[in-house]
């Protein structure tokens, strides 16, 4: 598969197939990322009412596109396919204390491409429960929210990956140069969790990722915006 990100919680993934998925879409104009360049075949959302995850409509598609509200597949039975893809997902919320707005629901969920198991972590703001953790298990390549504070803190973020053990770690949702906003961490507090040898950077906004190239163990992949 080959994933690119967007920014924020935003990423292209392309199949060996040709079936584009875009996780989370932010506005450009609120967000400070680039207009999405990609034409998607399904776009999956957490919810649909933050303007940093749900811009579902400011996607270009292919004829036939879907887009899923991740929130509502955890609420009517876990599980919805769309292109020959099963997109579960289990629900989250936004930290109960958020800065801007009341919390509100989200999704959190995963999918499997080209035999890789995919997790995205939504816009979760609070320790997981058993459950929330459970679900994750098994994801080889896990899209965390590494910005910390309105979304889950480092050190719980931490935990997760250690008792779930995905094979690659890819940060999202953490302050960059073309992030408006200002509100989260820099990368750098992140990686203080990893040593060194155990962080990679793609020096690129893509990746071409399969199984065979998947670490033994966890290891981190820093990716550039687009």
């Amino acid at each position: 598969m080959r994933i690119t990100w967007y920014g924020q919680a935003s990423f292209g993934i392309e199949t060996d197939r040709g079936i584009t998925i875009v996780t989370d879409p932010y506005d450009p104009k609120l967000a400070g990322y680039r207009d999405f360049p990609d034409l998607a075949d399904v776009v999956i959302m957490s919810s649909d009412n933050d303007d940093f995850h749900c811009n579902g409509h400011l996607v270009p598609k292919r004829d036939g596109a879907e887009v899923i509200n991740a929130l509502e597949v955890a609420q009517r039975g876990g599980s919805y396919e769309s292109h020959g893809i099963t997109f579960r997902a289990i629900e989250a919320m936004e930290h109960l204390q958020h800065n801007k707005h009341d919390p509100d629901q989200n999704g959190m969920y995963r999918f499997v491409v080209d035999g890789i198991e995919v997790g995205h972590m939504g816009d979760m703001g609070n320790p997981f429960n058993e459950a929330q953790v459970d679900f994750f298990r098994g994801v080889e390549v896990l899209l965390a929210l590494a910005g910390s504070f309105p979304t889950v803190e480092l050190d719980e973020l931490k935990r997760i990956i250690d008792a779930t053990r995905p094979k690659l770690v890819i940060p999202m949702h953490f302050r960059t140069l073309r992030y408006i906003p200002r509100d989260i961490l820099w990368i750098s507090k992140f990686l203080g969790y990893f040593p060194e040898e155990e962080i990679d950077f793609a020096f690129s906004s893509s990746a071409t990722i399969t199984r065979e190239s998947l670490p033994e163990s966890t290891r981190v992949l820093v990716m550039d915006y687009l």
